[in-house]
């Protein structure tokens, strides 16, 4: 690397005897009586030297001229006399309206350089011109104001312009510009030099050149007004008031003839009459054979000096200053597509790009009813506009808005000071460019109202232009009053709402009922707030949704444009009901979560001892003939079932977040989300990207999360649990072939049971008698599973009576003794057997509570009314006996995620959202919502073992 490695120079670096060799790209001395030349690249001889030779570079061979010939020619070849002294350059000079004469006509050198006196008089009128080498005529006003080339008192000189001193001329301008971000004001070089002689030719002469170059320098001073200041829109307005007879353009009243149109006026409301009361004379549509999608925006453009450039359309970028490809630029004028373009330039690239200042008057382009092409004007919002030196509030009420017209990207021109010739010490850039569309309300043909451009200035004090660098945007953005949308969005809040205080209350009353209480205290009030952030986000959920597909549907399937979609800004109320949603929605999980985690549980182990054995009597040395011991690898094995079915849901959570990825990212259907009119679901590379509407990606998403969970269910309750697997059926099945009944209490007073009592009395067999025992049960020649004679409901719901939950706990307390007091815990030996006379008596407490051996605690079985089902609550209460409710549906599964799906799958589609939303990913969202359904699964799996242990007395060693 250090073989290739050169110094940085430049020509500036290189000094006045040194020139820059653009062959070696390195400084290199000037030979003798030599300097460096205006370019840096080459030299030139010193004054009083001419050249000898010269090849460019160094190779310059210089002489010194004598002493009666001490100047040297223009072309620096030859020695001349000049009898009228010399300039810092060696040659010759001459007065004004002088021209200065060093060859005869037919080229032969002069001995002596001559001053000839253009002649000013009349017929001749001439003066010597910029360079001072010709006679021209003199400029026209000179002629008309003094009838000689000579602007003398009493008369005005000013931007190489005479004027006659009269009564009613402008006021003397002033010609500062104000760069109020920075706090600075300048005396313009070009205002210095132009403003006031631009005042007067417009004022005096009509001088539409003049005219329009006041309306620049206007326009750079950020169209600012004063009530007491006389700068150049104190001038403007000076002149607009006093031309008032000259008449009006196209019937537009604040377009004079002559000026240009810079203001709409300032009366108060005139900016919504401009912007609403008429409507763009042109219909639009996305789809269809009459296909109108393209803004046609053209732009009359003009330079710092007032003439007139050309028109030219937008499409190509003109207001772009990012670069960007063709197709991208053009697709901001697409109608419906809304545009974003963001980037760093660099202040250096901005002063190469555009030393000169263009200003734009902006139209709309329009096929009249006659053929004839028309234009509509675009007013512009200018956002810096000042009034007396303060900033006018352009960004609340309408009504107040200032409207302008004329606009420019990048101003490198004003902010020059002393020397046109010179870098400006300040440059003010068109930062922030925003062209809304707004659509007419109740439309429906596409009609939309006037545009308007919003255009925000960045004042850049420059100090390093390699360096500096300036954030630009450009947009074009499409809206339409969303008021109407978010009235019906609060209204369906509030009736909804409303509903789910009353569904909250049901189920808070449905709950004291299950917990056999009837007393109104805190935790009643806690589980109604519980209850409420549940229903409220069921809520909050279904409006989110139905507005998302309700945008998604009707605004990509629409012909004739007659909805818009909402702003960023508009769209934060609705991420605000998703964060909602969530939140009470996660409240809500964690609920059920907990609930599920505290359930009561027992299996009931209906299996009696097969004669009798002999058992040694320990510490006597004798045996004694006992029962032979049940078998509890039955009770283990139901409970490892009951285990596994824990987290068994009705959809594959994978295969969902799988498939909805695949849908949104391989498929395509992400690109719905995109704030353009096209319905496609693939996108070309080259193409323009619009940005991404948060409505749209959650309608989307929300959309495909829904439709593939139903096809999921349908498909596993119609097919796979039919014709494969159906773990819920097949543990109640289970149960009855193991000869074990399930016992469970979800509340206080209520839970349900899964009657698993064998028809063949037994089930501690073998092989053979226990397929003979199948094969009797599916010839019917044996009794039916059910708990009546004669049926085959299996589960129920149970409403147990105060006394019975009594004596159930009564039984249970001795399973919880060990967390007592140290001085009363057994020994590990003693707690275990106590332990097993607790499994025991439970046992068997509950196998005769099932067999109505305890009349004062018996129950009766019936079925529920409707209503009761509909409401998920008993109107009755247990008083004196329990109430067993058929069950044909296997409601027991309240208890586990399977009948808790569309808890788990809102919940799930939420989180996907809230992720997608903060991210911007699915991908992220997909893997985030894997991660945490798995998290939960192992917490909800690994707490419900341990409570699975601890209520029913399995070892939770042999959960596996």
């Amino acid at each position: 690397a250090r073989g290739f490695s050169v110094p940085l120079q430049r020509p500036a670096d290189c000094g006045a005897e040194h020139y820059f060799d653009s062959s070696r790209l390195a400084c290199a001395p000037c030979g003798a009586h030599q300097r460096q030349s205006a370019g840096g690249s080459s030299c030139e001889c010193e004054p009083g030297y001419r050249m000898v030779s010269s090849n460019g570079g160094f190779s310059v061979t210089c002489e010194k001229c004598p002493e009666n010939m001490s100047g040297v020619t223009q072309d620096g070849w030859n020695c001349i006399t000049c009898p009228k002294g010399l300039t810092s350059k060696g040659n010759c000079k001459c007065p004004n309206h002088e021209i200065l004469v060093e060859r005869n006509v037919d080229g032969v050198l002069l001995d002596e350089a001559l001053c000839i006196h253009c002649n000013g008089s009349e017929q001749s009128f001439s003066a010597s011109d910029a360079s001072g080498s010709r006679c021209v005529r003199c400029e026209q006003t000179f002629i008309q104001v003094s009838k000689s080339c000579d602007c003398n008192s009493p008369n005005i000189l000013t931007g190489g312009l005479c004027f006659l001193a009269h009564e009613g001329l402008p006021p003397k301008g002033v010609a500062a510009v104000r760069f109020a971000q920075l706090g600075v004001t300048l005396a313009s070089a070009w205002f210095l030099k132009n403003l006031q002689s631009s005042a007067f030719a417009c004022w005096l002469y009509s001088n539409i050149t003049a005219c329009q170059a006041l309306g620049n320098m206007c326009v750079m001073n950020m169209n600012s007004l004063s009530s007491s200041s006389t700068d150049a829109c104190g001038l403007f307005q000076y002149i607009f008031v006093s031309t008032a007879r000259v008449g009006v353009i196209h019937s537009i009243p604040y377009w004079r003839h002559n000026l240009p149109w810079l203001y709409y006026g300032d009366q108060p409301g005139l900016a919504s009459q401009v912007l609403e009361k008429n409507h763009f004379p042109t219909t639009f549509t996305f789809k269809g054979t009459d296909k109108d999608v393209k803004l046609k925006f053209i732009a009359a453009s003009f330079d710092a000096a007032g003439n007139f450039l050309k028109w030219q359309s937008l499409e190509g970028g003109l207001l772009q200053l990012c670069p960007d490809t063709q197709t991208k630029l053009d697709a901001a004028y697409v109608f419906g597509t809304t545009y974003q373009q963001n980037c760093k330039i660099s202040v250096s690239k901005i002063l190469l790009d555009f030393a000169n200042p263009v200003f734009y008057d902006l139209f709309l382009e329009y096929n009249g009813g006659n053929g004839q092409q028309h234009l509509w004007a675009v007013p512009v919002l200018n956002l810096n506009l000042q009034y007396n030196e303060k900033f006018v509030n352009q960004s609340s009420n309408m009504n107040n808005w200032l409207l302008t017209r004329r606009f420019f990207l990048v101003d490198a021109l004003s902010g020059k000071e002393n020397d046109l010739g010179k870098p400006p010490r300040v440059i003010r850039i068109a930062s922030k460019i925003t062209i809304s569309i707004r659509l007419v309300s109740h439309t429906q043909r596409g009609t939309i109202y006037p545009p308007l451009i919003t255009v925000a200035y960045t004042d850049v004090l420059i100090q390093n232009p390699e360096t500096q660098s300036v954030m630009v945007s450009f947009a074009v953005s499409y809206e339409m009053n969303q008021r109407e949308a978010q009235i019906q969005t609060d209204i369906a809040l509030g009736v909804l709402g409303g509903l789910a205080v009353l569904w909250s209350l049901l189920k808070t009353a449905g709950w004291k009922r299950r917990t056999g209480s009837s007393i109104i205290d805190l935790q009643t009030v806690f589980k109604f707030l519980l209850f409420y952030a549940g229903d409220l986000a069921n809520v909050f959920f279904i409006i989110t949704v139905g507005t998302g597909i309700y945008w998604l549907v009707f605004f990509k399937a629409q012909q004739f444009v007659s909805v818009l979609l909402p702003l960023p800004p508009q769209e934060e109320d609705f991420v605000t009901y998703i964060a909602c949603a969530f939140s009470l929605k996660a409240l809500q999980f964690l609920h059920l979560l907990v609930s599920q985690l505290a359930i009561d549980i027992f299996f009931i182990d209906w299996e009696r001892p097969k004669g009798k054995v002999l058992k040694a009597v320990e510490g006597e040395g004798v045996t004694k003939s006992t029962a032979a011991p049940v078998s509890i690898w039955r009770t283990y094995f139901i409970a490892n079932e009951w285990n596994e079915i824990q987290t068994v849901r009705k959809i594959n959570p994978l295969f969902q977040v799988l498939a909805v990825l695949f849908f949104l990212e391989v498929v395509g259907f992400s690109n719905l989300a995109l704030m353009d009119a096209s319905s496609s679901l693939t996108r070309s590379s080259e193409s323009y990207v619009a940005p991404w509407s948060r409505i749209l990606r959650f309608g989307v998403s929300a959309a495909l999360w829904v439709a593939i969970a139903i096809l999921q269910i349908i498909f596993f309750a119609v097919i796979y649990e039919r014709f494969v697997e159906d773990k819920i059926s097949q543990f109640v099945d289970l149960c009855c072939v193991s000869n074990i009944s399930v016992f469970l209490l979800s509340h206080n007073c209520f839970g349900h049971y899964i009657h698993g009592r064998s028809v063949h009395g037994h089930a501690d067999t073998n092989m053979e008698e226990m397929n003979m025992n199948l094969k009797r049960e599916a010839e019917n020649l044996c009794s039916q599973r059910g708990l009546l004679p004669n049926t085959d409901g299996q589960t129920f719901q149970i409403s147990i009576s105060r006394k019975m939950r009594l004596n159930y706990d009564w039984i249970h307390e001795t399973l919880t003794r060990k967390r007592g007091p140290a001085r009363l815990l057994d020994s590990s030996a003693n707690t275990f057997e106590q332990s097993t006379r607790a499994y025991n008596a439970m046992n068997k407490f509950l196998s005769s509570f099932i067999d109505h051996v305890h009349k004062e605690m018996d129950y009766i079985v019936k079925d529920k009314l409707l209503l009761e089902r509909i409401l998920g609550m008993e109107f009755m209460e247990p008083i004196e006996k329990s109430i067993f409710y058929n069950d044909e549906g296997h409601s027991f599964t309240d208890v586990l995620y399977y009948g808790n799906e569309t808890t788990l799958l809102i919940f799930d589609i939420l989180f996907f959202s809230v992720v997608d939303l903060a991210s911007q990913s699915f991908v992220l969202a997909a893997i985030l919502t894997y991660l945490q359904q798995e998290i939960f699964r192992f917490i909800r799996t690994t707490l419900g073992q341990k409570n699975l242990a601890s209520k029913t007395l399995v070892d939770q060693r042999f959960l596996i």
